[in-house]
């Protein structure tokens, strides 16, 4: 019997969606998975993207490249369906035609595709605070291992974090992969989690990986 993959995200589902969204997820989203599409060095993926404001700053700041967002959560899916798509009509709006949407766990999608990215961006993933929860962090060595293998020539991991114990943590599972780390100060959108600041920490942490 195969093993099964250790949860690294809290629920699938909140509170009762509206019935737009409950509409968008029905019949909108489909149209926005991440089918038929090609290694065009122009791709961009981001972890775990919440409500989706930092996916749709990648995609009108990267309008050539095609972006994929990943989020097992589907409220936060069904938030930024809402956010990027015509309220009267639920066409997309023009400036988010290059997002698709994974509504999974992010290693289904990884370890059955071939394709590479430019960047893959995680901000503000589940620090899992308690010890008994440690093993549900998703950032582990054998997941940045992963990562690695998906980067395009030059890509780049960038990881950001205001769980300072956690960025420690995931600063010594790099350590243990062939991965290169630097450290350089990054301004980024502030999301609804960064607002949350469970942690109460000053600002977040960034890193930037690469292969060596």
């Amino acid at each position: 019997m195969e093993n099964q993959e250790i949860r690294t995200f809290g629920r699938r589902h909140g509170k009762k969606l509206s019935a737009r969204k409950q509409t968008l997820l029905e019949t909108v989203l489909p149209a926005f998975l991440p089918k038929n599409i090609k290694n065009t060095g122009n791709l961009i993926l981001e972890i775990g993207f919440g409500n989706g404001e930092h996916v749709r700053e990648l995609s009108i700041r990267n309008p050539e490249s095609i972006i994929i967002g990943a989020e097992p959560f589907m409220n936060g899916v069904a938030a930024l369906l809402s956010a990027i798509t015509d309220e009267s009509t639920n066409e997309i709006l023009d400036e988010y035609k290059n997002i698709r949407i994974w509504p999974d766990d992010v290693r289904k999608l990884l370890k059955d595709t071939k394709l590479l990215f430019n960047e893959i961006w995680i901000l503000h993933p589940d620090p899992w605070p308690k010890a008994k929860h440690e093993k549900r962090r998703l950032l582990n060595s054998e997941f940045l291992e992963l990562l690695g293998t998906k980067l395009s020539k030059n890509g780049q991991i960038i990881i950001g974090t205001d769980h300072y114990e956690y960025f420690d943590w995931i600063v010594n599972e790099v350590k243990k992969t062939a991965l290169y780390a630097s450290f350089p100060p990054l301004s980024i959108i502030h999301t609804r989690y960064q607002e949350k600041n469970m942690a109460q920490t000053i600002t977040p942490k960034y890193l930037i990986l690469t292969n060596q």
